[in-house]
Formats: structure tokens, C-alpha cells, sequence
């Protein structure tokens, strides 16, 4: 299986334990952040790119930031891959990709939201910790 394949499918396992757990705080310590830029692109064949920067600290598990986004709807959200995180408290760069499995994304504005989630394995099942959470307005471009 392919590291794509394998960052794909923590995503999107971490995007259903997402919808599961309650609502994060904002930021889980005031250090620890994710930011979105502010434009996006969706490629001839529907592949969105989504990205920004994130900063965590203090972690016992594997971390990932994951991205959605939504247009017109925003109870449905389109699940935009999964970054594998480095938490040394230094702002480091991530960028996910990813192609909806349905309703096409379309150029024009639409609202991220990015997590900085980790899998902590606690009694053996991986469980949520949030380091950061931000939602963004974004444009997404044809490119």
C-alpha cells in the first residue's frame, strides 16, 4: 500500500472519528495552531489542493493534519487528505489533495476546515487528541 494510500485512509478515519467525537476547542494549548491560505485550487480532473501551516507540540501518537470543504451545503463536507505532522513547535508548511467522491467542487467560495488531530492509543484503541482546529473561508481557483 502506498504512503498516499495510507495518509488517505487516516484521514479519512480520522474525519469519521471527527464527526463522532464532540466539538474541539479552538486550539487545545494557546501555542498549537493551523492556519488555511486563503485560495485553493481544483484541477481539470476535480482534485482540490487545500493548504496553510500548523504548529503543535507534545505528542505520544501519530499526528496528521486533515482538511474538508464544503460549498453551498454546509452539512456536507468533502474530506481533502491528510498531511502526516511533525509536533516539535516549529510552524511547519502542509497541503492536502484530494478528489470528492461526490457533488464536484466548483470554482469560487467555499469554507475549510483543517485539523491538527492525533491517534492516541489509549487501551489499544486509537482515540482523538486535538492540538488545533480552524475554519476559513477560502476561494478556490480553476487551475
Amino acid at each position: 500500500m502506498s504512503l498516499r494510500s495510507v495518509l488517505g485512509t487516516a484521514a479519512g478515519a480520522a474525519l469519521l472519528l471527527l464527526a463522532a467525537a464532540p466539538a474541539a476547542p479552538a486550539s487545545a494549548d494557546p501555542y498549537e495552531t493551523v492556519t488555511v491560505d486563503p485560495m485553493g485550487t481544483i484541477a481539470p480532473d476535480g482534485t482540490v489542493t487545500l493548504s496553510g501551516t500548523y504548529r503543535c507540540i507534545g505528542n505520544s501518537g501519530a499526528v496528521f493534519v486533515s482538511s474538508s470543504v464544503s460549498q453551498k451545503d454546509p452539512s456536507v463536507r468533502h474530506g481533502i487528505g491528510g498531511t502526516r505532522a511533525v509536533c516539535d513547535g516549529m510552524e511547519h508548511a502542509w497541503a492536502n489533495s484530494g478528489k470528492p467522491s461526490s457533488d464536484p467542487v466548483t470554482p469560487g467560495a467555499a469554507q475549510v476546515e483543517a485539523t491538527v488531530m492525533e491517534l492516541s492509543a489509549s487501551g489499544g484503541l486509537p482515540l482523538p487528541r486535538f492540538h488545533a482546529v480552524r475554519h476559513q473561508d477560502v476561494t478556490l481557483t480553476q487551475s
